[in-house]
């Protein structure tokens, strides 16, 4: 292959991952968005907290279908599907956490931290450009591992390990968010629909996380 064949291919590949990030934060921008209204909804209605077997059932439910979609536009309707379901589930525990003494200022921390702690690790990840697939071990172990505690805490009193659970998720959720922005960065995830779903359920469980943490720390 001639130099100028190498450069120009070169060129192609640096512009094709540039649109896939560029699309995957859009479109994370847009479904955080969706799924801040939909927690909207929910806490005005004062809906239920749907329990975590509907909202696991729901949660794999439709990522199984977003999979199976990406590659079309059906992916984009089952993503909203998906990050709307996520945040009417998440309605009812912000309301229980604002009902509390200090929960306005719980739920703010809680979120400011989120945001805070995502930006920091995409920005580090883009701006490094270093290498996060060694993460990817960690990441299969880890997600059957909570898995595990998850189902363990629907026939156990797991309340003692609260804590640790949710600090193992905040870990997971990080790490996560490190491997998937290295994989755009690096071409190995060219669909922007399956990177987007995985930084909003990143978002998500570091939010709850940091959300149950903090609010055993102020003990609430």
């Amino acid at each position: 292959m001639a130099p100028t064949d190498v450069i120009s291919a070169r060129a192609a590949g640096a512009v094709s991952i540039n649109k896939v990030l560029r699309n995957t934060y859009m479109l994370l921008g847009m479904t955080l968005a969706f799924s801040a209204l939909m927690a909207g909804v929910s806490m005005a209605m004062g809906a239920p907290y749907l329990g975590p077997i509907v909202t696991l059932v729901g949660f794999f439910g439709l990522i199984f279908a977003v999979h199976k979609t990406a590659d079309s536009s059906l992916g984009l309707l089952f993503t909203f599907l998906l990050t709307g379901f996520m945040g009417f589930t998440i309605g009812p525990i912000i309301n229980i956490y604002l009902s509390m003494a200090n929960g306005p200022s719980l739920v703010t921390s809680a979120l400011g931290t989120t945001a805070a702690a995502f930006v920091g690790l995409s920005a580090f990840a883009v701006i490094t450009r270093k290498d996060f697939s060694f993460l990817s071990g960690f990441l299969v172990v880890g997600f059957f591992v909570l898995m595990g505690a998850v189902v363990l805490s629907l026939f156990f009193d797991l309340s003692a390990f609260s804590v640790a659970i949710s600090s193992a998720f905040v870990l997971f959720a990080s790490a996560a968010i490190l491997w998937q922005t290295s994989a755009i960065i690096h071409g190995g995830e060219t669909n922007y629909i399956i990177a987007t779903v995985t930084l909003f359920a990143s978002f998500y469980n570091l939010f709850v996380s940091l959300l149950h943490i903090f609010g055993v720390m102020g003990d609430e």
